[in-house]
């Protein structure tokens, strides 16, 4: 592929991300900002400081209201619907996260001469044929071993076939007699 032709695909990409930019509104767009702002500030060490400060008062007021089942009530209802809408929040962050990062990683894999493009939405397998997929792996991983050498086989689909071809190229060591 010519140099040309990648400038013009990054380009039709770039104006395709735009054009979703500009488009975005609504209730989706609001809740990914929100999840985004809310799972960054309850990721830090002062919300951290703050529930536990929260849950200090809390038990220090216990024998204020003698223990009473309306206490035990508050902190019960507030832990239970806070952590209720925590799930869904973190959840949509994990998922763009994921997302991204998979993405990230199809970039990379496309644009190495040396990869398996198949592994390109290797997300999308099923557990069964990601075990059959690992096994590839572990084979590879076994040849690489044998040859002491890590950067010698490099694709899954070639790993048996390169192996063999490497061993037919490669110079038997000759002992040398003391």
């Amino acid at each position: 592929m010519s140099n040309t032709e990648n400038v013009g695909k990054n380009l039709n990409r770039e104006v395709a991300i735009d054009q979703v930019k500009k488009e975005k509104k609504g209730f989706k767009v609001k809740f990914e900002r929100f999840a985004a702002m809310a799972t960054k500030v309850t990721g830090s060490s002062i919300s951290f400081i703050i529930a536990f400060a929260i849950i200090l008062i809390w038990a220090l007021t216990g024998p204020i209201f003698h223990y009473s089942d309306t206490w035990q009530l508050v902190i019960n209802t507030g832990t239970t619907i806070i952590t209720f809408l925590m799930v869904f929040i973190i959840q949509q962050s994990q998922n763009k996260d994921s997302l991204a990062i998979q993405l990230k990683l199809n970039e990379l894999i496309a644009a190495s001469d040396k990869a398996s493009n198949r592994l390109i939405v290797v997300e999308d397998l099923t557990q069964d044929e990601l075990e059959v997929l690992k096994q590839f792996y572990i084979k590879l991983s076994e040849l690489a071993r044998k040859e002491n050498n890590l950067l010698k086989s490099h694709s899954v689909e070639e790993a048996t076939g390169v192996h063999k071809l490497k061993l037919t190229k490669r110079p038997i060591p000759v002992e040398k007699k003391s």
